[in-house]
């Protein structure tokens, strides 16, 4: 409306008392949604709205008799008898709700000066109100006979003093119910937080278990990796003795390789004293017997160090192999060692929570 104008504004989720069991909240959006307060200056009153698309979710006049009720850090509420609901609203933050419960005061103690104010003019406009104990103005009394003839007398002034008792009790009433629906309110707010954390707990046993599982699956994998190391380390010590093995054939080979330099140099020898020897043909057959013999040893003797050659490298190449192995199944240890020391770190939490 023009006549109104925003004072305050801010954001949160709205929810409505679900009007059935009045125990439940019923989400008016699926957002967030923007919740002013606004002065109507032509009838001096005080409202808080809240539109969502083209739909009034909020319309609450603001009342003395209102209170505005924090359940929780984020979350607060009150009770609108004119509305006959109670509205509650989530925001993002604590400071948030504290903002909006300091304007929710500020608004109730102006309507309360407004009401007084209102009420002073009403008085000063009636001068039947303004009559005091001492001035009871002359009335013309009225008479009825009764069924025993006795006679009722009933004055103006008694008429004005049953009227304020009216008043004043339906005042009382009106405060007893809107307190009611408080507190009414403010139970099923704390039943539901009630509820919630008895699923919460219900959750975290759950997680429990869970994680008991998942130790356990952990620790047979860890006792099988364990048995994975003490085999790789048995395997390490056939490694040692295959390097054993290593230097003994790199002595054979050195050995074998000082044979054939010797041979060759018998044979060099024998080639030059070749042509000296050819005097006679025995010693010529001798000669080349000889020779051949030599050319068959070094010819052995090179298959035996092609042969030590190849196994020094199929020796290097398994040794290899099972260094990697080692090295692969240790980074996996460590990445179990510390999920089960964080798996034993929440569940320590969780025990003492």
């Amino acid at each position: 409306s023009c006549r109104e104008q925003p004072i305050f504004s801010t954001r949160a989720h709205v929810f409505q008392i679900d009007p059935a069991t009045k125990r439940n909240w019923i989400p008016a959006s699926k957002h967030a949604l923007t919740v002013s307060y606004f002065y109507d200056a032509t009838r001096n009153v005080y409202r808080i709205i809240s539109v969502g698309g083209t739909k009034a979710i909020i319309n609450s006049t603001i009342t003395p008799n209102m209170t505005f009720t924090k359940t929780s850090q984020k979350f607060g509420q009150w009770a609108d008898s004119r509305a006959n609901t109670v509205y509650g609203l989530g925001f993002a933050s604590e400071q948030h709700l504290s903002q909006f419960a300091e304007k929710f005061q500020e608004v109730k103690e102006a309507a309360r000066l407004a009401r007084e104010k209102s009420q002073d003019k009403t008085e000063l406009t009636n001068p039947a109100l303004n009559i005091t104990s001492h001035q009871v103005l002359p009335s013309p009394i009225i008479s009825s006979n009764g069924p025993g003839e006795d006679k009722l007398f009933r004055s103006q002034s008694a008429d004005v003093e049953i009227t304020t008792e009216k008043e004043r009790l339906k005042k009382m009433l009106s405060e007893g119910s809107v307190s009611e629906v408080q507190w009414e309110a403010e139970f099923f707010s704390l039943q539901d937080n009630n509820n919630k954390l008895v699923a919460a707990l219900h959750e975290a046993n759950a997680n429990v278990d869970q994680w008991k599982k998942q130790l356990a699956a952990y620790q047979e994998e860890t006792e099988t990796l364990r048995q994975r190391v003490a085999e790789l380390e048995s395997q390490g010590a056939h490694d040692s003795s295959s390097e054993n093995n290593k230097e003994e054939l790199s002595q054979t080979l050195e050995e074998l390789e000082l044979l054939i330099k010797a041979k060759d140099e018998e044979i060099q020898m024998l080639k030059s004293q070749k042509c000296s020897r050819w005097e006679t043909e025995s010693e010529r057959e001798e000669t080349l017997q000889k020779l051949q013999e030599l050319e068959a040893r070094n010819a052995e003797l090179e298959r035996r160090l092609h042969l030590a050659e190849q196994t020094l490298a199929e020796t290097l190449a398994e040794r290899e192999k099972i260094q990697n192995e080692v090295t692969k199944v240790a980074e996996i240890m460590d990445v179990k060692i510390f999920e089960l020391s964080e798996i034993r770190q929440g569940l320590a939490k969780l025990v003492e929570s």
